[in-house]
């Protein structure tokens, strides 16, 4: 019986989080990127969140969170969240605006896993220095999860195509990264990040030659 039961909580999860990732999807189903950027960024913020020493639950949770992140943007319109060229500064502050609705859109829930992501998806734009949105927080004061999916989720922006650029190259990405240590990122959380880049870039390869693979068939 008791395995019956750990068998029915598995199945029970397993249907939680499939249905996580097809509303996700669907909040950003007009951007053909979204599959792929979901699973390396969460990817990138487990491995940062298990090398910073949280315990495996917490890992886990961050896991299955970072990809509600940008939720929020389902309440920004097209011609703002698909705009080819910059913003203006009117659109970008309706573009930050996808922190608070996202923030909205997961609030009131029971779910831890869904508590951690209302956190994510309010604070993954604050930076260290102060200078983030869309309270200003700084430091410590920033949510840790948060600390790591804003950092995880830079990197494979960085590194992907968007209506807006082209992918810039590995190697340019990370010095971005190094000179915002301080600035926009923890720098403990960069310094996990640079410890373990062997395996960050190790998961980009398998997920971008599955998309290759697919592409393919």
């Amino acid at each position: 019986m008791g395995i019956e039961l750990k068998a029915a909580n598995q199945e029970l999860q397993e249907s939680y989080l499939d249905t996580i990732h097809r509303l996700v999807m669907a909040a950003e189903y007009k951007d053909e990127t979204t599959g792929d950027h979901i699973i390396r960024m969460s990817s990138y913020s487990a491995l940062i969140a298990e090398k910073v020493g949280l315990p495996a639950e917490a890992v886990q949770n961050i896991q299955y969170a970072a990809p509600m992140h940008d939720i929020g943007k389902i309440g920004i319109p097209d011609n703002i969240l698909m705009k080819p060229g910059k913003l203006t500064d009117e659109e970008f502050d309706f573009m930050k605006t996808h922190t608070t609705i996202g923030a909205t859109i997961l609030a009131d829930s029971k779910a831890e896993v869904l508590q951690l992501a209302q956190q994510i998806a309010l604070s993954h734009h604050e930076k260290w220095n102060g200078r983030g949105y869309p309270q200003g927080l700084a430091g410590d004061t920033i949510p840790l999860a948060a600390r790591i999916v804003g950092l995880a989720d830079v990197f494979d922006a960085l590194t992907s195509k968007r209506p807006y650029k082209d992918p810039f190259p590995v190697e340019v990405a990370l010095d971005i990264i190094k000179k915002e240590r301080g600035q926009d990122f923890d720098p403990d959380v960069v310094d996990v990040f640079f410890e373990n880049l062997d395996e960050i870039v190790k998961i980009k390869a398998e997920v971008d030659s599955e998309k290759v693979e697919d592409a393919d068939v």
